[in-house]
């Protein structure tokens, strides 16, 4: 097994080589327990075939990692429970301003700004020092959605009305204004090359590499809901539906979750995960 190399296809339908160095790496980063990974790994490596799906080794590792530490397995599912802040993408854009409120700014979500020429409705409005932001969520419920070239095009174009008008405010003349995009999945290269030439800020799930959406999400702590192994799908889309995406936010309020009828059976059961995924954590590299 040790000399077998197994090509895997990835979400895109790429293929490349199974590296095991790839599965700790995501397993250490959840906190997987030490005495857990050589089960899980040897686990993995046993069900591999030629062509096997990356899929079908994430629900096999997450199913293990459950087993032994569901808090872990809900670090582990972060992509995927990224994906689950759907179907709108409304809550996305909520999340994403949760975010930018732990690192400091004043946002407003879902706003409707009058440019130069036309109103437009903004995502996320974020505000810091002397600088003003207008950010664009792009949320994909699937991997292989990408955002293209299109897409800042767009954005930048919006972006120029917007700011036009924002110059003309009182004490605006001054401020450092920006256009951002956000998304959950990844941007095309032509997409990066054309934001940077703009001067547009492109954050997605792992560009650019110290400040990416996962970078920003593991030094902050924000887990969103979605990533509970405890609730049930229905569950979290009620309690989205409620407008809440953080953890922390059922971890201070147990009533929600009574709300979208967790019973008092489950409850307890329910409430150590969010406390356990809600505890400060090492630094993850």
């Amino acid at each position: 097994m040790a000399d077998t190399v197994f090509f895997v296809t990835k979400a895109s339908g790429k293929q490349e080589a199974f590296d095991l160095g790839k599965l700790q790496h995501s397993l250490k980063r959840a906190g997987a327990p030490p005495s857990a990974m050589p089960e899980i790994e040897e686990a993995v490596q046993k069900m591999l075939y030629p062509g096997i799906s990356t899929r079908e080794i994430y629900r096999k590792a997450f199913s293990l990692l459950r087993k032994a530490s569901p808090h872990m397995a809900a670090r582990y599912k972060l992509k995927k429970a990224i994906m689950e802040l759907g179907p709108s993408g409304f809550p996305f854009e909520k999340y994403v301003g949760k975010l930018l409120d732990f690192e400091g700014y004043d946002t407003q979500v879902g706003k409707i700004v009058q440019g130069h020429c036309v109103p437009h409705e903004i995502d996320v409005i974020a505000l810091k020092d002397e600088q003003h932001f207008m950010i664009e969520c792009k949320y994909h419920s699937e991997q292989n959605r990408k955002c293209d070239v299109k897409i800042p095009l767009y954005i930048h174009a919006r972006f120029l009305d917007v700011e036009k008008m924002w110059q003309q405010r009182p004490g605006h003349d001054h401020k450092f204004h920006q256009g951002w995009i956000v998304t959950n999945t990844r941007f095309t290269d032509a997409a990066i090359q054309y934001g940077n030439c703009a001067g547009l800020r492109l954050i997605s799930w792992n560009y650019p590499r110290k400040e990416s959406l996962k970078k920003r999400i593991d030094r902050s702590g924000l887990h969103p809901l979605t990533c509970l192994t405890t609730l049930t799908k229905k569950e979290k889309q009620q309690l989205l539906d409620q407008g809440l995406v953080l953890c922390r936010e059922l971890h201070r309020d147990l009533n929600q979750l009574r709300s979208v009828g967790v019973s008092e059976a489950r409850l307890k059961k329910v409430e150590q995960e969010v406390r356990l995924l809600c505890e400060p954590e090492s630094p993850i590299l």
